[in-house]
């Protein structure tokens, strides 16, 4: 039986030189760059302080990276030879938005710990940061994402959740990022800042009108007419459009969810229940909205020796 002993321990020194797969950890910069979550936040928050709309853009920033190709930071790339912009695909054109502010808490970590810290976590921790500069919760973010040399233009057309999805595409999109249902309406409540442009609701107002409130679309109507003005704005909640709570959630029970994709959330579907939770407590929400964060920044993450870290944001090395 000696040459099964021999196989036996091959065997177990092959495995041994596998390379195993990188992890996230919250202390991933301890020792490499101790002041970069410090730089990032002064950062995020002075950007925030200057425009409260950022603090929403932000996190629909993570959000919008982490579901094409992972939390990869390939959304921030700008169109260059074989690159094409994830930023030109429809769900992002002309909407998503606070890129310059990611690229100067880049510039600044960049001046401390050049060449250490990753785009993709700038992102990640900057959705934090943002949230916190609103009102909203904290969590640990989990460090250690490298950034994309590709981007997923058509996957961007694909995987992204779309303001006209019913509940039943909602539920498919979010699960199919390891995400579920009660996560879905969590970050859904990331609704309770930051504006939508007059096309994405104009249906809504001007539709059969039986899951709207009357006063709310008639207010709504004031600033985006039945034709044209196609980019003005309107705040997700009318009530408190820049401060982070769940007001949202009993909007939504009010029927002034601003568009189709919001309030689908509560129109007899599976998700009533969870709305009603949330519009009854707000530790409840943030405490699940944190957690949900969490977790979709663990989407399929470069590490290790994959990816590379971008000296600047919008551009590979």
């Amino acid at each position: 039986m000696a040459w099964f002993g021999f196989s036996f321990i091959l065997l177990i020194l092959a495995f041994s030189t596998l390379p195993s797969e990188a992890q996230l950890s919250s202390t991933y910069y301890d020792k490499t760059c101790p002041n970069a979550l410090t730089t990032i936040r002064t950062s995020i928050t002075s950007a925030v302080s200057r425009e409260a709309r950022m603090a929403a853009s932000l996190i629909r920033l993570h959000f919008h990276d982490c579901f094409v190709q992972g939390c990869d930071a390939s959304i921030l790339l700008e169109d260059y030879s074989s690159i094409t912009s994830e930023q030109n695909a429809g769900p992002n054109k002309n909407s998503v938005r606070g890129y310059s502010v990611i690229q100067d808490a880049k510039t600044q970590v960049e001046k401390i710990c050049p060449g250490v810290v990753s785009c993709a976590d700038i992102v990640a921790v900057a959705a934090r940061d943002a949230s916190v500069a609103a009102g909203g919760p904290s969590w640990t973010v989990k460090l250690g994402r490298r950034d994309s040399t590709t981007t997923g233009f058509n996957q961007a057309l694909t995987d992204l959740p779309s303001f006209k999805d019913g509940l039943d595409v909602l539920i498919s999109r979010f699960a199919s990022k390891g995400l579920n249902t009660r996560d879905m309406v969590a970050l859904s409540g990331a609704h309770t800042i930051g504006q939508a442009q007059c096309f994405t609701f104009r249906d809504r107002l001007y539709g059969n009108g039986s899951d709207i409130d009357a006063g709310f679309a008639s207010t709504c109507k004031r600033r985006c007419p039945a034709s044209g003005n196609n980019s003005v704005l309107a705040p997700l909640d009318l009530v408190t459009p820049t401060s982070f709570d769940y007001n949202y959630f009993k909007n939504l029970m009010q029927k002034k969810g601003l568009l189709e994709s919001d309030q689908v959330l509560f129109s007899g579907g599976s998700t009533e229940s969870i709305v009603k939770e949330y519009g009854k407590s707000s530790s409840t929400f943030k405490d699940d909205f944190a957690s949900a964060m969490i977790k979709m920044g663990d989407i399929s993450p470069l590490t290790g020796s994959q990816g590379q870290i971008r000296k600047v944001c919008s551009v590979v090395n």
